[in-house]
C-alpha cells in the first residue's frame, strides 16, 4: 500500500497515519491523533488529537472528530457530521474525562447529522441526513429524525430492510430467508358473535410447546424492544391487538414483518437475532417461548452474536 498522502495546504501534526490515507486540503489534524489506513479525509476536516478514526474510512468536507470520538474500521461520515464530545459545556471549562462516543464499524452517518455526546452507533447502523442523534443506535438500524427514531434495519447489502412477501391468506407460512424464521397465518373462525384465532401446542400454528409466555404493552412508541438472540430457547411472536414491526438477523440476511393482525405470528428460532420497533400507541404483543427463563440462553451484544453464528 502506498505512503500517506497529505496536501500541502493541510495542516497533519500527528505521524499516526496509516499507509494509503490521504489527507486533503485545509484538513486540520492536531498532535495524538489516530487515524488508520486508505482513509480520504476530505477538505476542511479537524480531528483533534485524543480522536481515533480506523482503516477505510471517509470523512466527508466540514467533519469535526473531538476529543473521545472512536470511528471503526469502514465507516462513512458524511459532509457536516457533527459529533460533541460534552453534555454541559462552558467556555473556558473543561471536563476532567470527555465523553466516549463510538461509531462501530461499518456504519454510515448522513451529512449535517448530529451526534450528541457519550453515544454507540453500532456496526453497519446508517443515520439519515440531519438527524439528532440522543440515544444509542441499534446494530444495522437506520434512524433517522429530530430526535432519531429507528424507521428499518439496513438489509444485508447495506440497503434498507425489504418488508417479505404478503402473509399466506390461509392457514401456513411466509419463510422470510432468515434461517428457520418464518411468517405463520394462525388458524382463525369468525360468525356474528366475534372472532377467534386458535393455535396448536405443538402443531401446525406453533412448532414447540411453551414452557413460558409474556406480555409486551404500553412501549413508547421510540422504544425498541428485544435487540437480542437466544442460544437454545424458541419463540413465536403474536400482536394481539395494534401493530408492530419485528426484525429477523440470522448474521447473514436481514428482514422485517408487520405484525399488525392477531392471526399472523413470527416465528424466532434460536441463533436469530430480534428486535420490535415502530409499536402503535395500543400495541400488545405476545411472546410465548420454548423455555423457562435463563439470563444465560441470551445474546445481548450484536459482535458475540455474530462471532456465536459465525458470520463475518
Amino acid at each position: 500500500m502506498a505512503d500517506p498522502f497529505i496536501h500541502e495546504k493541510a495542516i497533519c501534526e500527528t505521524d499516526q497515519i496509516g499507509d494509503g490515507t490521504r489527507i486533503w486540503a485545509f484538513a486540520h489534524v492536531l498532535p495524538g491523533a489516530k487515524v488508520g489506513a486508505d482513509c480520504n479525509v476530505c477538505d476542511g476536516v479537524f480531528i483533534e488529537g485524543g480522536a481515533i478514526v480506523g482503516d477505510r474510512v471517509t470523512v466527508k468536507c466540514g467533519v469535526q472528530l473531538w476529543d473521545g470520538v472512536t470511528i471503526e474500521d469502514d465507516v462513512f461520515l458524511g459532509p457536516n457530521a457533527t459529533f460533541t464530545n460534552d453534555p454541559l459545556p462552558r467556555s473556558g471549562q473543561q471536563p476532567e474525562e470527555y465523553a466516549q462516543t463510538v461509531v462501530r464499524r461499518g456504519a454510515s452517518i448522513g451529512a449535517n447529522a448530529t451526534i450528541l455526546p457519550g453515544l454507540e452507533i453500532g456496526p453497519g447502523a446508517v443515520v439519515g441526513a440531519g438527524a439528532v442523534v440522543t440515544r444509542p443506535v441499534p446494530a444495522n438500524a437506520i434512524v433517522i429524525g429530530n430526535p432519531a427514531q429507528i424507521r428499518g434495519y439496513a438489509g444485508s447489502n447495506g440497503a434498507a430492510g425489504t418488508l417479505t412477501a404478503p402473509p399466506p391468506p390461509e392457514a401456513g407460512t411466509t419463510q422470510l430467508g432468515v434461517g428457520e424464521a418464518h411468517l405463520r397465518r394462525i388458524s382463525a373462525f369468525s360468525d356474528l358473535r366475534g372472532s377467534l384465532a386458535v393455535g396448536e401446542m405443538p402443531g401446525e400454528d406453533i412448532p414447540f410447546t411453551p414452557r413460558r409466555w409474556f406480555v409486551v404493552h404500553d412501549v413508547p412508541g421510540r422504544e425498541v424492544r428485544g435487540e437480542h438472540a437466544h442460544r437454545s430457547c424458541h419463540q413465536f411472536l403474536v400482536c394481539v391487538h395494534g401493530g408492530v414491526r419485528v426484525a429477523v438477523d440470522d448474521g447473514t440476511n436481514r428482514a422485517e414483518v408487520d405484525l399488525d393482525d392477531p392471526t399472523l405470528g413470527v416465528y424466532v428460532p434460536p441463533r436469530v437475532w430480534a428486535s420490535q420497533f415502530r409499536y402503535e400507541s395500543d400495541a400488545v404483543l405476545l411472546v410465548f417461548a420454548s423455555d423457562p427463563y435463563d439470563p444465560g440462553d441470551y445474546i445481548r451484544d450484536y459482535g458475540e452474536f455474530l462471532a456465536e453464528v459465525g458470520a463475518s
